[in-house]
């Protein structure tokens, strides 16, 4: 989320936020943390970490005592980001796969989740510029279990559905939401968490039109989200593979519920969005969403509820009108950085570039 949203959290008057926290740690315990896989990051309470971790089928909170306020390190430009992690884990760039992107919104520390090799590994990127690897022998965290997490069986492209349990999550109004797969007849899942964590209910089973395709789906997971006010209620912006963008009331992601969201755009087919946020500047709301292969798209978030529903198959585009950036490529993961930028994952010819981009 991945995050000024719910991927992403951050303070914002267009976001959702609790009124109030618990206190840091609640719940937790000191002792060695074991990720069967670390995934989408999300920052809640301030210092706490969510990671997601689909091979476990379940939601991890890390205390990373990382509360210090803190401006920001200004512009950011770290060429070859995945040769320094890889130096400082003490391997190749080969064996470094960057999953995911966070930045703490009090001290504008950025981490990562990332895979060496089969190894999860949480990584911090101080405002200092020094990396380091945050050690999970003996950290302050608490675990959730999801109890309608999917079989580890392939889909029909081979991929492994236990692996999507997890596709993107945030926090917001003192919940967890969580997007993926569930077991359940209709697997696009949306669950609601609150935190501190007692025990998972099963997730809400999502149902959407998808233009491109011209038809009901029940079974593509959200791919990324965050949450926004539409017609003054808490929603979540959904985009999907091939890519439809889907408004949700919060208000409906209630265990077992079957909710239809709502198209209001298609964004082009062939297409995977990969990461969003929603800002604002010149005192107007904007949606940034990076995408597999449209580039970056900049969107109006005015008045979503004015457009009207997608129930009808779509050649290509319709509903909310979009511009593509065209100076931004290869963007991979991004979040919002300190209100007038954002921080952006990069891939060029072969390197990993980390870069902060003002707000558009």
């Amino acid at each position: 989320m991945k995050n000024l949203g719910l991927n992403k959290w951050i303070a914002c008057a267009a976001l959702i936020t609790g009124a109030a926290f618990a206190a840091p740690g609640a719940g937790m315990v000191a002792k060695k943390l074991e990720l069967g896989t670390a995934g989408p990051l999300a920052f809640g309470p301030p210092g706490i970490l969510f990671v997601g971790d689909s091979a476990s089928a379940s939601l991890v909170a890390i205390d990373t005592g990382d509360r210090a306020a803190n401006k920001g390190a200004g512009t950011i430009e770290l060429k070859g980001i995945n040769n320094k992690m890889a130096a400082a884990l003490g391997t190749t760039p080969d064996q470094i796969t960057i999953q995911d992107l966070a930045v703490n919104p009090v001290s504008h520390n950025i981490y990562f989740s990332v895979s060496r090799g089969k190894t999860p590994v949480i990584l911090k990127l101080d405002v200092a510029g020094k990396l380091t690897e945050v050690a999970l022998d003996n950290i302050s965290h608490a675990r959730v279990s999801l109890p309608d997490a999917p079989a580890d069986v392939k889909d029909s492209r081979g991929n492994s559905k236990r692996m999507e349990t997890i596709t993107d999550l945030g926090f917001a109004d003192g919940r967890v939401f969580i997007a993926g797969l569930s077991n359940e007849e209709f697997s696009s899942s949306l669950r609601s968490i609150p935190y501190p964590f007692q025990t998972a209910n099963k997730g809400a089973s999502i149902e959407i039109f998808h233009g491109a395709h011209g038809r009901f789906e029940t079974n593509a997971p959200v791919r990324t989200f965050t949450t926004y006010t539409v017609a003054n209620k808490p929603h979540l912006l959904a985009a999907y593979t091939c890519t439809p963008l889907v408004t949700i009331p919060l208000s409906e992601l209630q265990p077992g519920n079957k909710v239809k969201g709502r198209t209001i755009a298609e964004l082009g087919n062939r297409n995977r969005p990969l990461d969003m946020i929603v800002y604002k500047k010149d005192g107007k709301d904007y949606i940034l969403m990076a995408n597999s292969s449209r580039g970056v798209m900049k969107l109006s978030a005015a008045n979503l509820e004015k457009y009207d529903a997608i129930t009808a198959p779509v050649a290509d585009k319709q509903g909310v009108p979009y511009e593509t950036l065209a100076d931004l490529k290869g963007v991979q993961q991004l979040d919002a950085y300190d209100g007038k930028s954002a921080v952006m994952l990069m891939s060029d010819a072969g390197s990993m570039d980390l870069r902060t981009v003002t707000l558009p």
